[in-house]
């Protein structure tokens, strides 16, 4: 976290998946995270390049990776592919790339996407999107102190 403080501007978050990866990036005042879509372009490879051209394209001054650890704070197989993902985005761009615990923000998202309705093709289409931006608006409040 020490190295978002040492920033300033947009910062993307990054929900990684094997199908689809959401995205979402904060105002330059980092006050409020926006939900910027899901990218599926195949592979951990592949993700890492669209990553990091979307990072350059919007200008963004760090990434954060959701790190889906067991509600007992280990890691499993997937934290390991974020870890992974991480180290191929920190090759990629000269900024800072940090990993933050995601713990329920996926759950955080389908309960969100329950309440307002969201059900079938449209649903798939936002939940990971939605995850990023939780994953990022937690880290925003955490910078400001809330």
């Amino acid at each position: 976290m020490d190295e978002l403080k040492k920033t300033t501007g947009r910062i993307m978050a990054v929900d990684f998946g094997d199908t689809r990866t959401g995205i979402a990036i904060s105002d330059p005042g980092r006050l409020l995270a926006s939900g910027a879509g899901c990218i599926s372009p195949g592979g951990i490879i592949k993700t890492a390049d669209v990553i990091a051209a979307e990072a350059r394209a919007r200008c963004v001054s760090a990434v954060v990776v959701g790190l889906p650890k067991n509600m007992n704070g280990s890691e499993g197989p997937r934290a390991m592919r974020c870890r992974e993902l991480a180290e191929l985005l920190r090759e990629r761009l000269d900024i800072p790339v940090v990993l933050v615990d995601e713990r329920l923000t996926t759950v955080g998202a389908s309960r969100y996407l329950d309440t307002t309705e969201t059900r079938g093709k449209k649903r798939k289409r936002v939940i990971d999107s939605l995850a990023a931006e939780l994953i990022l608006q937690k880290t925003l409040d955490r910078l400001r102190g809330i």
